[in-house]
């Protein structure tokens, strides 16, 4: 029997290790069902231990490669990772709510990798409100949520206030009073997803996976609480696979 799978986009950068971007995001489609595409927001060099080097994709080139795909296909959610900046951000979230007003975006907010190379800085407010409003959700952890605010603020707090514009996903891995606990705000409710298994290991790339596996389950037509819930048990398996830092999608 045919199945058409929803068809879906990953707006990230290519690691050549294929524990971050564009193709763990790919692999992770593929185990959950959705067709993916990619486009390329920038080339790195590096390994899952160590960051040399990265160049960007020009702008124009990135949202010539949406125009087609979304002339051609049905583009049902995207997923966005690494950018250089607001105005990088800015310009594709509003080609893809022009393009398509009905797709889901999830933004990966990836502002540096685990080997401390700094992607973007949030250095306008204003801007970046005028970005999440057009936005499903946001998938930061507690270092990286802190960087969303020009307030210094706890956490949770500014989660709550960001959930005001989109739905925030505040990831538990390093949470200090309770690891692997992540919590949903959907700007009316708060949902806690506690892991169902605490013994993983590592892995380079994770929050890709995680935002990649949400993107897929919103795709197939799921709710955000129950895309969040399925998407933390695909990554606790993924975190479960092996004991490196490069991660198994299929086991």
């Amino acid at each position: 029997m045919q199945e058409n799978r929803p068809f879906v986009v990953t707006i990230a950068g290519f690691d050549p290790s294929g524990g971050a971007g564009v193709l763990a995001d790919i692999k992770t489609f593929e185990q959950h069902h959705v067709y993916g595409f990619a486009v390329n927001t920038g080339n790195t060099i590096q390994t899952e231990n160590q960051f040399f080097e990265m160049h960007w994709t020009d702008q124009a080139f990135v949202l010539r490669s949406l125009d087609k795909l979304f002339e051609n296909y049905a583009i049902k959610a995207v997923k966005i990772g690494i950018v250089p900046s607001l105005d990088y951000l800015k310009k594709i979230v509003f080609a893809i709510k022009r393009l398509s007003p009905k797709t889901k975006i999830v933004w990966d907010t990836v502002l540096k990798s685990t080997t401390e190379f700094r992607f973007i800085t949030i250095e306008n407010q204003v801007v970046l409100i005028e970005i999440l409003k057009k936005i499903d959700l946001i998938t930061p952890n507690y270092n990286e949520i802190l960087q969303l605010s020009a307030a210094e603020k706890k956490p949770d707090l500014i989660a709550h206030e960001l959930s005001k514009q989109c739905a925030v996903l505040l990831k538990g891995g390093h949470n200090p009073l309770a690891i692997g606990v992540d919590c949903l705000y959907t700007g009316k409710e708060i949902f806690m997803l506690t892991p169902n298994n605490t013994s993983v290991f590592e892995k380079h790339g994770s929050g890709c996976v995680l935002s990649s596996a949400i993107t897929a389950n919103l795709a197939l037509g799921l709710d955000l609480k129950t895309a969040c819930i399925n998407a933390k048990k695909y990554i606790e398996t993924y975190l479960q696979s092996n004991q490196t830092k490069l991660g198994y999608h299929h086991v």
